[in-house]
């Protein structure tokens, strides 16, 4: 077992066994939604949400709220990974992925019009699992999140392989295409969980904890293998995404700042060696903690039960363990 798997664990221990339940009937809607879209899409939705990954914009729906109202709960959990499956489809789409969580894509196996209708698939039925749960201001929180990830891909197209992106339109892209997302799970679990109060200190965690899970993403991107991250050494690279790393090591290197496509995977591990060897890596690390600090302090002055706090603080902790 690897840390970021046993800080995992630690947060279902601290979650307690409600937790655990309340996952287990996610996976099996989730299971539903998928196996509904017919033969042909609900063979991609129903591979695409098998494929991995430790479920954990729901697990901050539930942490988020007091556990009372179940059925809404699990539509918001099961709203929220169905729009994080949607995106991670459609982004391979436009950035001709092969390879997610070291799996064949949807993009890969079925081409662009598969994949592209079956993150169609996801989109649609997120809100419609939300919608049943009668919420408005719910449905509002994941259509903020959802235009807000929009906004992001736009940007960080427009920022393809530009030398010119500084660490402040980095992170607002981040804010945008991730953290928006965390907000809006914890959000949802504070509606939902008799919260409403606690809607937008808690957003605040998750956003905090968001930007982390981004700027650590992107160092692993540099740092690889494959065999960890999924997909290939400096895919980031590959397909012009200006991250976080490369912004503070262009300031150390000047053979950085001029980049232009096409790359292959051999001169995109050749710039992960260069950009490590400026110490950017450990600066982009320095960032992501100070942010995962910022969000367990911001959880001090909030009412939540001594067993919620300490699972949400091991969020942040297995955030960064990732890296570890």
């Amino acid at each position: 077992m690897n840390t970021a798997q046993a800080q995992l664990g630690g947060v279902l221990a601290a979650g307690g066994p409600e937790l655990t339940r309340l996952l287990e009937r996610t996976e099996r809607r989730l299971s539903e939604v998928a196996a509904a879209g017919g033969p042909e899409l609900g063979g991609h939705a129903t591979a695409t949400l098998s494929a991995g990954g430790k479920r954990l914009r729901p697990i901050l729906v539930f942490l988020c709220a007091n556990g009372d109202s179940d059925d809404r709960l699990v539509a918001a959990a099961v709203a929220v990974e169905l729009l994080h499956m949607a995106t991670l489809v459609h982004d391979d789409v436009l950035d001709g992925a092969a390879l997610r969580r070291g799996r064949p894509t949807v993009f890969a196996e079925g081409g662009r019009l598969a994949a592209t209708a079956t993150g169609d698939l996801l989109f649609s039925r997120a809100f419609a699992e939300l919608a049943a749960a009668g919420s408005e201001d719910a449905v509002r929180a994941l259509s903020a999140a959802s235009s807000a990830l929009a906004r992001g891909e736009l940007m960080q197209r427009a920022d393809a392989w530009s030398p010119d992106v500084t660490p402040e339109r980095y992170v607002e892209r981040c804010r945008l295409k991730t953290a928006s997302l965390f907000d809006a799970s914890c959000r949802l679990g504070a509606v939902f969980g008799g919260r409403p109060a606690l809607a937008t200190p808690l957003g605040r965690f998750g956003e905090r904890i968001g930007l982390a899970f981004q700027m650590l993403d992107d160092v692993l991107d540099v740092v690889g293998p494959a065999e960890r991250t999924g997909k290939p050494r400096g895919a980031d690279l590959l397909d012009g995404t200006v991250t976080l790393p490369l912004i503070l090591a262009r300031r150390h290197d000047e053979v950085l700042l001029d980049l232009d496509p096409p790359l292959d995977a051999e001169r995109a591990a050749e710039l992960c060696h260069r950009i490590a060897a400026t110490g950017a890596l450990d600066k982009a690390r320095d960032q992501a903690l100070t942010h995962v600090a910022e969000a367990k302090r911001s959880l001090d002055d909030l009412d939540l039960p001594e067993p919620r706090r300490r699972a949400l603080d091991l969020v942040g902790d297995g955030v960064v363990a990732r890296y570890a």
